[in-house]
């Protein structure tokens, strides 16, 4: 309940903050430093969680075991932190934002489940077969969301990158881009991370953990220079996102839907343009 109470407290302070300050535009893309209203991220995906909160099921079975996965949950917590941390201080850049991430959100955890499962105390998510409604319900939440975010008066700004490099550079841009940031962070932050805390504090607590860790990382390819704006910037942008990212993923137990919309956010800024 603390975590619950402390991240949604960082979040909405940092809204109100925004709101006081009379500046309600946040940075939506590292490439850019142009600004949005922060709401145009919010009705999105406060529309996505509503859907999500309708087309409901008994809430997906978390463990196979009664054991609490204390170690995994607390490593993995650390590394998020600790990408966070050195992220920042090598100035955000390449090659260190892909080398931190295959380091410490893959290679480290991937290192860590082996050694458990070796030794037979790794924990793992349940399994089990899914009808075929329940497959394919995050259409609905998934759909809206997209819909709004890029084709309302609250959509999200286009990028003209496709339209300045050739498209072999194109191409490769949105596969790499899609592994190495939305397939790699979905499973670290959400399959890894959050089910483990869901586990350990439950299920609203550890969406909203796992919210703001992987909002805390963007600090470093969005930085203006003043640490507590751009905490304030990403809790009310990436970390309200999150929310949605974590709820589909809580309530389904699929990773295309979760996939689908940080592989859109990524994306689809890119690909309008040539529409």
């Amino acid at each position: 309940m603390v975590v619950l109470v402390v991240g949604l407290l960082l979040i909405v302070g940092s809204a109100l903050w925004f709101v006081l300050t009379g500046n309600t535009g946040v940075r939506y893309s590292a490439d850019t430093d142009d600004t949005v209203p922060m709401w145009f991220r919010w009705i999105p995906v406060l529309a996505g969680v509503a859907l999500v909160r309708l087309v409901s099921f008994p809430a997906a079975a978390i463990t196979t075991t009664e054991r609490q996965p204390r170690l995994e949950a607390g490593v993995l917590l650390a590394l998020a932190v600790l990408f966070a941390v050195t992220l920042r201080l090598a100035g955000g850049g390449e090659p260190a934002h892909t080398l931190l991430k295959a380091l410490l959100l893959l290679a480290v955890p991937a290192a860590m489940f082996w050694s458990l499962r070796r030794k037979g105390t790794a924990w793992r998510l349940a399994g089990g077969q899914l009808d075929a409604w329940r497959h394919w319900a995050p259409v609905i939440p998934v759909a809206a969301w997209g819909l709004l975010s890029y084709a309302s008066p609250w959509a999200m700004p286009s990028s003209d990158f496709a339209t300045t490099v050739d498209l072999v550079t194109l191409v490769l841009a949105l596969v790499v881009g899609f592994l190495v940031n939305s397939l790699l962070e979905e499973v670290f932050y959400r399959r890894w991370l959050q089910s483990r805390w869901e586990a350990i504090i439950g299920r609203w607590p550890a969406i909203v953990l796992a919210s703001l860790l992987w909002a805390a990382w963007h600090i470093a390819i969005q930085s203006s220079g003043d640490l507590p704006a751009d905490l304030a910037s990403t809790f009310v942008n990436q970390g309200i996102l999150g929310l949605f990212l974590g709820y589909l993923w809580s309530k389904y137990r699929m990773m295309w839907p979760i996939v689908a919309v940080h592989g859109a956010v990524n994306a689809v800024p890119i690909l309008l343009p040539l529409l």
